[in-house]
């Protein structure tokens, strides 16, 4: 990659901030401690579970408000932490340690992992890319926290353990010391003298009022979403307090924000149809509900879009525009910025959905069956043939939602696509739609995006042959942006650089691929053949 051009003004560098860390020394003396519940999980874990054991008949409802109890006991200072972990381990006595790891990853996949402070993962990440020795530190038992540490790539835990007996069974007991309030601030001390960590020079993130000792043990507190005692010690001695939103999307503001914003569509929909038929145009009712769809979805939600790089959107039309896939709100940002005279793809499921389904088909999406690759190259023959007729595709070429840090392995579908209906590619780079909703979450919390649309790339002079290099480079651009994100100037990557090749517009390719427009007698993909 050439010099990025980013901005040489000096970055904000504040106490709790990710360039804060991002600037910080180097080296595993440094240690990074982060509590789970309320710091990097909205909410507690331990309900969950019982929540779950409830549902299932595990517990009965008078143990279930036993738990209930304890636990506001111990809220209102009525009994210690002891207490209600050792009931909580009676209640678990004679199930065996396999049996409660199964059920952790299961209430993880289920329930934990879309609870994650997408924000707190991102500081979790900016330690470790200093060498910093992170630590997930909580009085949780190892079923809460361990999947927790293990989806984060945090190997260093600090955490209460059942006592088991020869067979593996639990107990009913806790092993002791506790770790909770001095307990974790011991352990944490002596984790630290063991691995040569220094804790002056270490941060903790923590929301808990049992926390505010060890807050005094390091150089860099960092009370996390802190209420009561921690809340107001912060405010009197200066710590910098965090403070995430991001993973509220059970709460009923978020939810009728997000139900608002749906229902707009209805009003939008019928004032696009009567657009339509007083043009006596299909697409340009489309138009009109497309131009609009996103910007009112994303108003009434309280998204806010970023954007660097916004001439690019119309720099070249029809073109193939790539977005990075996390969770269902990419789609919507994506929509609104392409705007308008666009068509998609999306998986076969969602054309059984009543409004995405119901708003492909007015767009000619191409909803694609994965299973059946025969079906699946029909489809992209229709939107390869409306390409060539003008519109411009959006499309996700990674396939499908994952997890929030990485960039799948792109597929050859879009690129593909703009070969044969000879239009260029254009990457459309979104950093943080993680924040808006979680990987599978329907509902929409407000926050700001940040995007960035890269110059067109033209594709007339690749050939089949050098294809995968080529999608290679384009994937580059999403690693490098991702990794350091551009402050007001978008880089230039080796892909626009590259010598234009002056190739004939045909371009050898094997029958079998079946791809669009290869020429039956002689298995060459042919520029702009139908």
């Amino acid at each position: 990659m050439t010099s990025p051009g980013r901005s040489e003004k000096l970055k904000q560098r504040l106490p709790g901030s990710l360039a804060e860390i991002e600037a910080s020394p180097e080296g595993p003396e440094i240690g990074a401690f982060f509590d789970l519940d309320g710091t990097l999980v909205a909410g507690f874990t331990g309900v969950l579970m019982t929540q779950d054991r409830l549902r299932r008949g595990q517990m009965s409802v008078g143990e279930f408000i036993g738990m209930v109890q304890a636990g506001l006991n111990h809220q209102l200072g009525r009994s210690e932490f002891e207490d209600l972990i050792g009931k909580g381990a009676r209640m678990l006595r004679g199930n065996s340690m396999s049996d409660l790891d199964e059920l952790g990853e299961r209430l993880f996949v289920q329930h934990v992992r879309d609870r994650i402070y997408p924000e707190m993962r991102a500081m979790v990440r900016a330690h470790m890319d200093r060498g910093h020795t992170v630590v997930l530190s909580s009085s949780a038992l190892t079923v809460q926290v361990e999947p927790v540490a293990r989806f984060l790539g945090i190997d260093n835990v600090l955490c209460n353990k059942f006592q088991t007996d020869d067979d593996g069974l639990i107990t009913g007991e806790v092993q002791t010391p506790v770790i909770w309030g001095p307990g974790k601030a011991h352990a944490v001390q002596k984790f630290s003298a063991e691995n040569d960590v220094d804790l002056a020079k270490s941060y903790f993130y923590a929301d808990g009022d049992e926390d505010v000792a060890l807050m005094y043990l390091v150089g860099n507190p960092r009370p996390t979403n802190p209420a009561g005692k921690l809340a107001a010690v912060a405010a009197k001695r200066g710590w910098p307090i965090l403070r995430f939103s991001s993973r509220s999307g059970s709460s009923p503001v978020s939810q009728l924000r997000t139900a608002a914003g749906f229902a707009s569509m209805m009003p939008l929909a019928a004032g696009a149809v009567s657009w339509g038929l007083l043009n006596r145009s299909k697409r340009s009712g489309v138009n009109l509900f497309t131009s609009l769809m996103g910007r009112v979805l994303l108003g009434v939600t309280g998204v806010n879009l970023n954007v660097l790089g916004k001439e690019n959107l119309t720099a070249k039309r029809p073109a193939v525009f790539i977005f990075n896939h996390r969770n269902q709100a990419d789609p919507v940002i994506a929509g609104t910025l392409v705007s308008d005279n666009f068509t998609g793809v999306g998986k076969k499921e969602l054309a059984n959905d009543p409004l995405v389904g119901t708003l492909g088909k007015v767009m000619d999406t191409a909803f694609i069956d994965r299973d059946d690759p025969e079906k699946a190259v029909e489809s992209l023959h229709k939107i390869e043939e409306l390409a060539r007729k003008g519109l411009s595709v959006l499309i996700a070429p990674e396939g499908t939602r994952l997890d929030t840090t990485e960039v799948g392995p792109f597929k050859k579908g879009p690129f593909r696509i703009a070969m044969a209906a000879g239009i260029p590619i254009v990457p459309i780079v979104i950093r943080n739609a993680e924040v808006i909703a979680a990987r599978d979450s329907s509902t929409f919390n407000p926050g700001t995006v940040d995007v960035a649309v890269y110059p067109p790339i033209p594709v007339d002079d690749w050939t089949l042959e050098e294809l995968p290099d080529r999608i290679a480079e384009v994937r580059q651009i999403y690693l490098d942006t991702l990794k350091a994100w551009p402050d007001d100037e978008l880089p230039t990557f080796p892909i626009y650089d590259r010598p234009r090749s002056l190739k004939p517009k045909i371009r050898s390719v094997p029958k079998k691929t079946g791809a669009a427009g290869t020429d039956s007698g002689t298995g060459r993909v042919v520029k702009g053949r139908p």
